[in-house]
């Protein structure tokens, strides 16, 4: 019987896969592979506060809309809390946990829609402080942190002696993107969906900032699109307000 060279050289081959094989399984398991940062959404939203009076519109679906933003975005861990499940004691449980889940690869997003003051925002039953929220992200790990507030004042996180000047380099690297300058109320109006903010933050976030069309979306382009969008709505009324330690050129979403 005549052997031929490929008769021979099968075998050699068949070796060096099972090598290559091998190799490539010891590689992986002492070097594996990058596991892709996740992301952790907090959103609550609160319409229905206690009796009548103080009740709003869209709140409860500002918080609803961001849930459905980020899961079909990139499928996030999101905890929503809307109306009566917004109580504090659960807000801030709820934060505490996101920030003490997140690596430092990992991105925390917290998203308040309701009542403000100057000093909080006001949930259920009660005051979330700016300094609880201050205190939760100074503890969390993550080097993308961001806050988006949709409530009446809430310019006034980034002022008084709780600043940048205190509490900026504690929180870390924190993107706070709020709704209004701290005299100025957050507006809703019966003929849309959401507050004017969350409606141009969420449109912002799906595309329309993407400026250079890179689908990377960052925190100059979303501020650019949310800020002129705002002002247009309101007729020149309301000034979203973004502050923090980050650069302009972080990126907020990636599609």
């Amino acid at each position: 019987m005549k052997i031929s060279k490929t008769m021979i050289m099968m075998p050699i081959l068949n070796i060096c896969n099972v090598l290559r094989y091998s190799l490539l399984v010891l590689v992986l398991a002492f070097c594996p592979l990058a596991i892709e940062a996740k992301i952790y959404l907090l959103s609550v939203g609160i319409s229905d506060y206690p009796g009548t009076e103080n009740d709003l519109r869209l709140p409860h679906n500002d918080a609803a809309t961001m849930q459905w933003l980020y899961k079909e975005n990139r499928h996030a861990k999101v905890c929503l809390l809307i109306n009566d499940k917004a109580k504090v004691a659960n807000v801030k449980k709820a934060l505490q946990k996101m920030v003490n889940i997140a690596t430092a690869d990992d991105i925390v997003v917290m998203f308040f829609s309701g009542h403000g003051v100057k000093g909080g925002f006001i949930c259920y039953d009660g005051f979330l402080y700016y300094s609880d929220i201050y205190a939760a992200m100074a503890s969390c790990k993550s080097n993308n942190k961001m806050v988006f507030a949709d409530a009446c004042f809430s310019g006034a996180m980034r002022q008084g002696k709780n600043n940048a000047s205190s509490n900026g380099n504690k929180t870390g690297n924190v993107m706070f993107f709020l709704s209004c300058r701290s005299n100025e109320k957050s507006i809703e109006t019966p003929k849309m969906t959401n507050g004017f903010f969350t409606y141009a933050l969420q449109h912002g976030l799906r595309g329309g900032a993407d400026k250079n069309r890179d689908r990377i979306i960052t925190a100059k382009e979303l501020f650019d699109y949310v800020s002129t969008k705002v002002k247009n709505e309101s007729g020149n009324r309301q000034h979203p307000v973004m502050w923090g330690k980050f650069s302009n050129s972080m990126p907020v979403m990636k599609w």
